[in-house]
């Protein structure tokens, strides 16, 4: 266990020995090669290019040169990614194969392997990691150390001012304070319908019972979203410590993190972030000598979409069914074993030890006035720049589309994005100046979600797309509600129906009203979205 001066001294010392890869004009000799170790370049061979990088440098004697897996940096479509600093220099597309080459010609030789390095649409090459377009107009605020740290590292952490928003919690400021400070941000919950996470703190901590707990909600399963699943793998000491942050604030001793189980890596990272908290004496009893104790673990679950609902997935943490109930009373009253519980997720808590830091004004100064700070999207479809991208509340679609994500592929035209998962809409063509916040996607009949943002291309089907949603719902509803388990069924015989050339107005009528039905009268959100579109697709 160590104690807070020996904590102090390791940020200390740590930061001066990472400080290369944040400062490019850092005096030092020592280079640093950082490899993403995310889930996707995982599958593409990152560990075999971290191994043959690591054997390479022991074979020829070069000390001075350091190789770190990072968590995902999210230009996805151009992995595995290896990056050097300080040179800052971003290389695609590598293989265990190029290892010797760079090593030889960029480590020793000095010279950029220009075949490696990153090319832009109009195919510019790019040698430097913030030349490129893609991270131009992002503000990295939850994915701040995704890319830089290395996950599996509690000193890593420490050096970029981990647990120091936990210590100025501890040591400067009531729970009161803490809440109002998190309320004046203005941040809301990331999870999908962007509930004031400020207040949902303070009736948590008003909530008569002396056991009190935090869950932090990881089960991500909207198709194509992997957000939370990243931040997990690239940072997963922020949730962790902001998790302790929001105990502290409510009262609570004790929290779980609800992740899926076909996220091994995250899995793994976040336990091993436990483990060295514990260890180092900050998860615990008697965090930083002082009477607070706070103990964190993780469940898994099957990979049940509606378990990403609060009450189902409090129900399967407690080891019944997932299934949803009825509401009131809210989990913050009556949730865990029917015990006052707070409820967030990822990107939510990642976004609380910053706010701590950097003050209330400076992350409500980010965004709209309704819709503040940054959000994560899971950028994925017909687009160039497939990834993750983090940008701040009313950023336009068509600059997350076309500056950021590179524009449509192959010549094609931007069709439509879908936000929101099988919950959420479609955002066509004439919407594409729309900001991307809480309330205008809301009007135009879609939704924030947690991050999921398709691109689609002309060559698209939308009657197609809205099937593969409903056949999803279908698969996946716990059928606890009548309307949702029999009404999705009948609203996908309907577009089967369609897509077979055998539809008639008259099934037009009844999907809407079907839809209508189904959103009224069905207990949990994750139904299907049946906000009537104001336009029209070819």
């Amino acid at each position: 266990m160590k104690s807070l001066e020996e904590i102090h001294k390791i940020r200390k010392e740590k930061r001066k020995e990472l400080d290369l890869r944040v400062n490019l004009k850092a005096s030092t000799r020592e280079k640093h090669i950082l490899v993403c170790h995310g889930t996707g370049c995982t599958s593409s061979k990152s560990p075999e290019i971290i191994e043959t990088f690591r054997k390479i440098l022991k074979e020829k004697n070069i000390e001075n040169v350091r190789v770190i897996q990072t968590g995902c940096f999210g230009l996805c479509s151009k992995g595995p990614i290896v990056i050097i600093r300080p040179e800052d220099v971003f290389y695609a597309h590598c293989t265990p194969e190029d290892c010797e080459e760079i090593i030889n010609t960029h480590i020793i030789g000095g010279q950029i392997v220009e075949r490696l390095l990153c090319r832009e649409t109009n195919n510019e090459i790019v040698k430097r990691l913030d030349e490129l377009n893609f991270y131009k107009k992002q503000k990295r605020i939850a994915l701040k150390n995704c890319g830089v740290i290395d996950p599996e590292n509690i000193d890593e952490y420490i050096a970029f001012d981990g647990y120091k928003a936990l210590e100025k919690v501890l040591f400067e400021m009531k729970p009161e304070e803490v809440i109002k400070k998190i309320t004046d941000s203005g941040l809301r919950g990331r999870g999908g319908a962007g509930f004031p996470t400020g207040k949902k703190w303070e009736f948590t901590r008003i909530a008569k019972g002396t056991q009190k707990y935090v869950v932090c909600n990881a089960d991500e399963g909207d198709p194509g979203a992997f957000m939370d699943r990243s931040i997990l793998e690239g940072d997963p000491h922020s949730v962790l410590e902001a998790m302790m942050i929001a105990g502290y604030s409510i009262g609570a001793n004790k929290g779980y993190i609800y992740v899926r189980a076909e996220y091994p890596i995250a899995v793994q990272r976040f336990q091993i972030a436990i483990d060295q908290a514990k260890e180092y004496g900050i998860l615990g009893k008697n965090i930083f000598g002082t009477d607070f104790e706070f103990d964190v673990e993780v469940r898994l679950g099957a990979g049940a979409f509606v378990c990403g609902e609060e009450t189902a997935l409090l129900a399967s943490i407690e080891g019944k069914s997932g299934h949803p109930r009825l509401k009131p009373p809210f989990p913050a009253n009556a949730g865990l074993w029917m015990k006052p519980t707070l409820i967030n997720n990822v990107e939510t808590f990642a976004n609380v030890p910053k706010i701590i830091l950097n003050g209330s004004k400076w992350y409500s100064e980010i965004g709209t006035e309704n819709s503040k700070g940054t959000k994560v999207f899971a950028l994925g479809g017909n687009v160039v720049n497939v990834g993750l991208v983090e940008v701040p509340m009313g950023t336009t679609l068509r600059e997350i589309v076309f500056d950021i994500g590179g524009g449509i592929p192959n010549g094609r035209k931007f069709k439509a994005a879908q936000t929101g998962g099988p919950s959420g809409g479609c955002i066509p063509e004439q919407n594409l100046d729309t900001p991307i916040d809480f309330e205008s996607l809301s009007q135009i009949g879609s939704m924030m979600g947690s991050g999921g943002l398709i691109v689609m291309d002309d060559s698209k089907c939308m009657v197609n797309l809205a099937k593969f949603y409903l056949g999803f719902t279908v698969d996946e509803s716990c059928g606890k509600c009548t309307p949702c388990r029999i009404g999705t069924k009948r609203m996908l015989e309907i577009l089967e129906k369609i897509t077979e050339g055998k539809g008639t107005k008259e099934d037009l009528e009844k999907l809407e009203k079907l839809a209508q039905t189904v959103k009224k009268t069905s207990i949990c959100g994750l139904r299907p979205n049946s906000s009537k579109p104001s336009i029209k697709y070819n």
